[in-house]
């Protein structure tokens, strides 16, 4: 079953083509990140605009690349939400568009979910996950842990009680005078250093929640940075780079590791989203769990915002859900997967 899927929740407008939840025949992304390198976010009227420019030559590059006609589109689905309300109806009105030209069944994805579905893309051996598993997904727009039982059927363990992982690197980033986004600026600054030159405090661990809070971290950086007796130097970036990433990246890990304490029935942990193409994280992760099968995302590309995570999360829903899949959506801003999931579990 052929899927094409659109992904326009933030700066990125990108369009693929992907087949039965797993071969990727195109992945076609266009970005303005670099436009907003010295604005230290996205400008989401600017994202929109640009993205209402790049809509068209990105479907049809998508389109030649996989050197697929229209005819042998089997589904269209689309991010319905969260994030940024222009953006994301740039998406939907293009994929409504084509789902009424071409006379196609529409889905509403939601954006975590394509997230959850990115282990999949590109990766055979996963045609027969082991479920139950435990699932991170962390990246700008939200930090949140899942026990999943299927693909569309989940129980949210934790999520961020203010930053997500990603703001506060994007933030870290912008106090140590740093670009966007902060991850790849934090690590590419850190890389070879000391990543306990500097202490930092391990948010929660004391607490049975398996929820989030990057809030603190930030703080500590900042006062660290007021505190110190000289300017900042290329001595000091690296050392203050390395430290912030690690206890970001001890953080997620603690979360985790009570996770699979407490769910000794799972099979795999899955860590996906933006930052979860962080090395160093990565290598945490799986120093830390041996025994458990560990899964990242077959390729950078489906770590950041793609278009494919969400036509695989699409062909999962309809092999799921069924006709359900297809059921009416809006376009919003905010959207809680908890509350998708449990319209997903009564479609099923």
């Amino acid at each position: 079953m052929r899927i094409l899927g659109i992904e326009t929740s933030c700066d990125e407008t990108a369009v693929a083509i992907v087949e039965d939840g797993i071969r990727v025949h195109a992945n076609t992304i266009a970005t303005s990140k670099n436009a907003f390198g010295d604005t230290g976010g996205v400008i989401p009227e600017l994202a929109a605009r640009r993205q209402v420019e790049c809509m068209i030559p990105v479907l049809m590059e998508a389109l030649h690349s996989a050197k697929t006609s229209p005819q042998a589109i089997d589904a269209i689905a689309v991010t319905r939400g969260p994030g940024l309300l222009g953006s994301l109806l740039v998406g939907t009105v293009t994929a409504r568009t084509l789902a009424s030209v071409w006379q196609k069944p529409l889905v509403g994805v939601h954006h975590t979910l394509g997230h959850l579905s990115s282990t999949w893309l590109q990766n055979e051996e996963l045609q027969s996950p082991q479920f139950p598993m435990l699932s991170l997904s962390v990246s700008g727009g939200h930090t949140e842990l899942w026990y999943r039982t299927g693909h569309t059927k989940g129980v949210l363990l934790g999520s961020t009680r203010d930053d997500a992982a990603g703001e506060a690197f994007d933030k870290g980033a912008s106090l140590l005078g740093l670009g966007y986004p902060g991850g790849p600026a934090i690590a590419k600054a850190a890389r070879g250093s000391d990543p306990d030159a500097c202490k930092f405090p391990l948010p929660l661990h004391n607490e049975d929640s398996l929820d989030f809070s990057f809030s603190g971290l930030k703080t500590a950086l900042k006062y660290l940075l007021r505190d110190m007796n000289s300017p900042l130097t290329t001595d000091h970036l690296p050392l203050i780079s390395a430290s912030y990433q690690h206890a970001i990246c001890l953080h997620l890990l603690d979360r985790l590791k009570k996770a699979v304490e407490r769910y000794p029935d799972i099979h795999e942990v899955h860590l996906v989203g933006g930052v979860s193409a962080n090395e160093h994280l990565r290598s945490l992760v799986q120093q830390s769990f041996p025994d458990l099968l560990i899964r990242f995302p077959s390729s950078l590309t489906y770590c950041t915002d793609n278009a494919a995570m969400i036509a695989a999360a699409g062909y999962f829903m309809i092999q799921e859900m069924g006709q359900g899949a297809y059921r009416p959506f809006e376009t919003e801003a905010s959207l809680p997967l908890t509350r998708e999931l449990s319209i997903a579990k009564s479609l099923q």
